[in-house]
């Protein structure tokens, strides 16, 4: 089930979703806007190897805007820092940034119950294509979850997204033991 606004606001003063800044005017019938952050991350390498440390060079997107390429991942960030702790957060594109052809996330949509933190956002466009910081990027939902939580996010041993950041987080796949 996903929440509606006034699920979500009542979630929001239980603390059990936290939305830092909130602003009333981002909460939309059953979702929450977030924006783009000041950062943009770029991988340093050509040819990124799942197995290792690929470092990334973090620069402040200028007043006037960057003009993403195709054929590049761009690794952005939201402005909005977040927390849930009894709900599942989904992070999608407004359809107004899809049409510009923009993509904000290859495959992590999904948060866990727990994850505290700004989301990294995995940008790949169509063409080319100015954008801003603060503009708006995406949009959380969401949804109740069943039964018992065993397992918070921020709470796992092998959670390797929990270092609060304002900027744009690498992969950390090469943690992983495969």
């Amino acid at each position: 089930m996903i929440l509606s606004d006034s699920e979500i606001l009542k979630a929001i003063a239980r603390k059990t979703i936290v939305i830092e800044p909130f602003e009333p005017k981002n909460l939309g019938t059953n979702s929450y806007d977030v924006h783009l952050g000041k950062y943009l991350g770029t991988y340093n390498d050509d040819i990124i190897d799942a197995k290792k440390h690929n470092q990334i060079s973090i620069f402040e997107i200028p007043e006037q805007g960057f003009v993403l390429e195709p054929n590049n991942l761009y690794l952005g960030v939201t402005q909005e820092y977040t927390e849930t702790h009894e709900h599942v957060p989904f992070l999608e594109g407004k359809s107004s940034v899809g049409r510009l052809g923009i993509d904000i996330h290859a495959t992590a949509g999904k948060g866990d119950v727990g994850f505290c933190n700004t989301w990294t956002l995995e940008i790949s466009v169509s063409h080319k294509v100015r954008i801003y910081a603060g503009m708006p990027i995406g949009q959380l939902i969401f949804f109740k979850v069943e039964g018992q939580i065993q397992n918070f996010y921020n709470a796992k041993e092998n959670a390797k997204y929990v270092q609060i950041t304002e900027k744009p987080v690498e992969s950390m796949m090469w943690k992983n033991k495969f």
